[in-house]
């Protein structure tokens, strides 16, 4: 996957700041033992200069066997003397490690790079920030669960008999158990229904939920990514909009049918929905199309993907943000 400069330059910066606190927290400690337990420090010193001790023997000239002697002995007195350090820390009360490095990654030192390739520490920061970019390009605000005003929507029965007060609060429930349950089994979802009953809205509540327990979570417009994508691959703009949607562990594509329609968006939007399907990645639709519409206006392919692969999720009422300006709710 390609990653912005933006993307780098942030993981990189967060990966030095590690780094540093590691450091500082490491010196912080040498200092405390040295004024509460010099004999520790003093032993600490003398392993740090067994092991220049052992650099200098591994560069040296000479007979092998009087050089792996000298080796091995250094290693034997060097093991002592940590071990020794680690029962005196414990007896004075402290973590027998106190005195190591503690980094978050201990695989890669928090260098980012393990044996010559990316960490996989630093793969995910690159992953964040970069989703993090394209989520901040399509300018979806983020909601909660606890927003949601169940009131607002009507307690008359629509035409088709239903009371859209009961059909939202039961829609509201299984988004919420959606989120706090998700996994990489969870289903795909299709919201319908006119403008304004609470689909984004919901969407972005689960959104929030699943970035607060650290999910990787693509939410936006599908007319905005759509624009990004095509900008990428015609190269009027850098960046891998194409994998990061087709990585993420749930993509939220808002408002459907909003797209100027072409061959290359109709092309782009079942390459998502096939791959994320077929690698078993769910995702989440928000349209204001009917059924008929949805069938008229995109091909066989992409419709036989959402009717076949998603859960429907028919939202009712008035428009809430009607209701909202009518009782003075911000």
């Amino acid at each position: 996957m390609k990653y912005s400069p933006h993307a780098i330059e942030m993981a990189e910066s967060i990966l030095s700041e590690r780094r540093n606190d590691a450091e500082k927290q490491h010196t912080e400690r040498l200092q405390e033992i040295a004024e509460n337990a010099p004999e520790i420090y003093r032993m600490n010193n003398e392993a740090l200069g067994l092991n220049y001790a052992l650099i200098g023997s591994i560069g040296k000239g000479g007979e092998k066997k009087s050089i792996s002697e000298s080796i091995a002995a250094i290693r034997e007195r060097n093991l002592t003397i940590r071990h020794n350090i680690r029962a005196m820390l414990e007896a004075c009360g402290y973590p027998g490690d106190y005195l190591q490095y503690h980094y978050v990654c201990e695989k890669c030192r928090d260098t980012g790079y393990h044996e010559g390739v990316r960490c996989d520490c630093m793969k995910k920061l690159l992953k964040y920030y970069t989703t993090e970019e394209i989520n901040e390009r399509c300018s979806i605000e983020l909601h909660d669960f606890s927003e949601f005003r169940v009131e607002l929507y009507s307690n008359v029965p629509s035409p088709g008999g239903e009371i859209p007060r009961e059909k939202m609060r039961t829609l509201f429930d299984f988004c919420r158990k959606y989120a706090e349950h998700f996994d990489e089994n969870s289903r795909s979802l299709f919201f319908f229904g006119r403008t304004g009953l609470g689909k984004t809205f919901l969407s972005s509540c689960i959104a929030k939920k699943l970035i607060e327990d650290d999910r990787n979570v693509v939410y936006g417009s599908l007319l905005k990514l759509l624009r990004q994508i095509e900008d990428e691959r015609f190269h009027r703009a850098s960046g891998d909009t194409t994998g990061v949607l087709l990585d993420a562990d749930l993509v939220i594509l808002d408002d459907l049918g909003s797209e100027f329609q072409t061959q290359f968006t109709d092309a782009v939007i079942y390459e998502i929905l096939n791959e994320r399907i077929n690698n078993r990645r769910p995702t989440i639709i928000s349209t204001n199309l009917t059924t008929k519409e949805l069938d008229r206006k995109y091909n066989d392919r992409i419709v036989s993907r959402i009717t076949g692969c998603f859960i429907p999720c028919a939202f009712l009422g008035s428009d809430v943000r009607l209701e909202k300006m009518k009782k003075g709710i911000v």
